[in-house]
């Protein structure tokens, strides 16, 4: 069997609240390791640092931090895994989303890969999830 996690054996994932299912695979883009998220006909596309990163600021943190989902166009709440995946003060330096116009959502789409790698725990509630590290 393929290894998981590659484009002929993507991670087969579902959102925080497990109301739509979508897809995840490391790929290399511009010698560059990213992860590629596909959700139904839309592909995003995230530095693949982001995994290791969120888990240490995650570690540090100690809590629960609430995941905050928001779309690129749209401000992410204060104190949340979004606001963090754009912040100036993240190892990044600002955004780990990296398809211009669809940066945002990295409080949806990355916390069930880190569930799902043993990285991190995330709730799953109709509104309002939240992660920490493991």
């Amino acid at each position: 069997m393929a290894t998981e996690g590659t484009k002929e054996n993507p991670w087969k994932l579902k959102t925080p609240p497990l109301t739509s299912e979508y897809e995840m695979y490391k790929a290399l883009k511009d010698d560059k390791e990213v992860i590629m998220c596909v959700v139904g006909k839309t592909t995003l596309m995230y530095d693949a640092r982001c995994l290791n990163d969120l888990h240490e600021m995650l570690k540090a943190h100690g809590d629960w931090m609430e995941l905050g989902s928001a779309d690129e166009q749209k401000p992410a709440k204060e104190g949340t895994v979004e606001a963090w995946g754009r912040s100036e003060q993240n190892p990044n330096g600002g955004w780990y989303g990296l398809k211009k116009g669809l940066r945002g959502r990295f409080g949806m789409y990355i916390p069930p890969l880190m569930e799902h790698l043993g990285l991190a725990e995330v709730t799953h509630d109709a509104k309002g999830n939240k992660m920490r590290a493991i």
